[in-house]
């Protein structure tokens, strides 16, 4: 579905301000990530298989009640350890990451923590807002939200980097919508804030 391998770097012009937000999932696999795009798409559960290079969806979101919407364009890059290289290719102009992080699994959230910190360090990522989704919250097992956080060293994501923590089902979608909204909001004050660093030079 949508599954595919490609040059990462001939595919990736920077958007304009106009089109669709390019937003990158990421996280280790078996998160969730492709689930979470399924449901973004197809507003249902879609049964998937790890990602073996990527899936990219433009989605039309609506944005809180007032009939605003905003159109992203999701790359989900699979994350098995010898795919995680690719992801800078992959981030290179994104609008947004989102990462998502498998709240039962324990044993990997200092992994997750240390790719999470990785590609946010990187010099073209500086300042690209975060959306860390603590995906499977419904589970009786799943980590609370402040332990995520602190096994994620979310604090120390650095002052550049703006980065909301929600929590999450994606197989019934619960906790998508909201995040997707803190999400775009953090995008449109960054891009504020960009253009007033503009003028003022």
């Amino acid at each position: 579905m949508g599954n595919g391998l490609s040059e990462p770097h001939a595919i990736f012009p920077c958007l304009p301000s106009f089109q669709a937000l390019h937003i990158v999932i990421l996280g280790l696999d078996c998160a969730g990530k492709t689930t979470v795009l399924y449901r973004l798409r197809f507003n249902e559960f879609v049964n998937t298989v790890p990602t073996k290079g990527f899936n990219t969806e433009k989605i039309k979101v609506a944005l809180g009640s007032k009939g605003r919407t905003a159109a992203f364009h999701f790359w989900d890059v699979g994350g098995q350890e010898k795919l995680r290289p690719l992801w800078r290719s992959y981030t290179r102009c994104a609008d947004g990451l989102v990462f998502v992080v498998d709240s039962v699994d324990v044993e990997r959230m200092e992994e997750a923590k240390t790719e999470l910190h990785k590609i946010t360090r990187l010099q073209e990522n500086q300042g690209v807002p975060v959306l860390v989704v603590a995906n499977k919250q419904d589970l009786r097992s799943a980590l609370a939200l402040g332990e995520v956080e602190r096994l994620l060293a979310l604090s120390e994501l650095g002052a550049h980097t703006p980065w909301h923590l929600q929590p999450a089902c994606a197989i019934i979608g619960e906790g998508l919508q909201e995040g997707l909204e803190r999400l775009h909001a953090m995008i449109v004050k960054r891009r504020k804030m960009m253009r007033q660093q503009k003028r003022k030079r």
